[in-house]
């Protein structure tokens, strides 16, 4: 289990929660409720991982802080 920074929005554009991982650009998913799209960021998190395990890219560690809000 990884344990990247996950931030779960509410999209009024999309109509649908939206999940970002910062620490690992382009890493989205959406869902119709938090928990959807909790369960989807797990996964898109396992295959952006996969992927650049597959390609010899860098993985980041995870840094497991909190996100200032101004």
């Amino acid at each position: 289990m990884f344990k990247y920074e996950t931030i779960i929005y509410w999209s009024e554009d999309d109509q649908a929660y939206l999940a970002e991982v910062p620490e690992l650009p382009g890493c989205m998913a959406h869902g119709d409720t938090y928990e959807a799209a909790l369960f989807n960021i797990k996964e898109a998190i396992q295959l952006w991982v996969d992927t650049a395990y597959e390609f010899g890219d860098t993985v980041p560690a995870p840094k497991g802080r909190r996100l200032m809000y101004a």
